[in-house]
């Protein structure tokens, strides 16, 4: 049975006027009414027809990039990169590209909205970037979405994210868990066995296998994890301050501090020097993705480089059609332990001054 805009209307509980305003974007609605609206097309699989279907057909040169924080440098370096691969001659039309960057904020929702939004424009392609939710449910939303996309003729890529198997959707994905355990590794080598651990949010894939390959490398040493050890926060500096107090409270014997990411390790020095601690002769600190103040941190950042901007410029090239996709459709993207100032040898556990 044919799903018409009527009945995408009451589902929605609006006017099918509403409905087709929402879709052909031409006339401003409310954003609750907008997401109850793209709520009831995706239940109802509803497809567009007629003018708004020329319509969206007309769009076609559109370029979605979804990113979780366009404030937060991993995602505005490889925004800025992606973009770059997309305009100008030699893409899979030829021709200029307009890129969309949709900044979802982390939230599930929003990603599936914009999905939603570039389904119905007939995006060109769609750049998934950054880790994705653990969350099943939204999960299963999100392969649905991607599957239709590709299914209709868009070319998906995820950069720097888990692969989506059955989706027709290609994979550039970091090496998270390798480049957690070399980080640890580097530590564990340099004498340290009492290491914080400042973890990103619970419900995110990067969070996970960062921390899987520093659970790793411990157990493969024999160091017994405390629980006391971990402390899950935000991706930013504010929260690297934060957990680094709790972690100096729970356990003021630690040698050493290892953060999500670069931002959470700047929170991190700033909480050790507040406690009247030197980086590195009383604490090292490490950090992960080589964002481009870890350089200049004073001292500089020991951290896991990712290559941001290499690896987003392939995938605009590979959405683009400029470069053929990897062989399976899933390419691994490793990082490179960098050794800088933040980390040294651990000293003597007496004497040691803790605030």
């Amino acid at each position: 049975m044919t799903v018409t805009l009527a009945d995408v209307a009451a589902r929605a509980q609006v006017s099918p006027a509403t409905v087709s305003r929402v879709l052909n974007g031409n006339y401003p609605v409310a954003a609750s009414t907008r997401e109850r609206v793209l709520k009831a097309v995706d239940e109802l699989d509803y497809v567009l027809n007629g003018p708004a279907s020329a319509l969206a057909a007309a769009t076609s040169d559109l370029v979605g990039i979804l990113v979780n924080d366009i404030a937060d440098p991993f995602f505005g370096i490889m925004a800025g990169a992606v973009q770059s691969e997309i305009g100008g001659p030699g893409g899979r039309a030829g021709g200029e590209r307009l890129a969309v960057v949709c900044n979802t904020g982390g939230t599930p929702e929003r990603e599936l909205t914009y999905l939603t939004l570039l389904q119905r424009q007939r995006a060109a392609a769609v750049v998934l970037t950054g880790g994705a939710m653990e969350d099943e449910a939204h999960q299963a939303a999100v392969a649905a979405k991607l599957r239709r996309l590709t299914e209709a003729g868009t070319r998906v890529v995820l950069c720097g994210r888990p692969p989506a198997p059955d989706t027709g959707a290609i994979a550039l994905t970091f090496d998270n868990r390798g480049g957690g355990r070399e980080l640890t590794e580097h530590l564990i080598g340099l004498g340290h066995r009492r290491l914080g651990y400042i973890a990103g949010p619970e419900e995110r894939t990067t969070t996970r296998h960062r921390l899987e390959g520093h659970r790793t490398a411990l157990a493969a040493h024999g160091i017994e994890e405390d629980p006391r050890w971990t402390v899950h926060g935000r991706y930013d500096r504010q929260a690297g301050y934060e957990a680094t107090r709790e972690l100096l409270r729970r356990d003021p014997s630690l040698t050493a501090v290892v953060a999500a990411n670069d931002t959470v390790a700047l929170g991190a020095c700033a909480a050790l020097r507040d406690a009247g601690l030197r980086i590195p002769d009383d604490v090292s600190v490490a950090g992960f993705d080589d964002l481009p103040f870890s350089i200049d941190a004073v001292p500089a950042l020991t951290t896991v480089r990712l290559p941001l901007a290499e690896a987003a410029a392939r995938a605009g090239r590979v959405a683009m059609g400029r470069e053929e996709a990897p062989a399976g459709g899933i390419a691994t993207v490793r990082g490179e332990l960098l050794v800088r100032g933040s980390s040294g040898r651990p000293r003597g556990s007496s004497g040691r001054p803790r605030g």
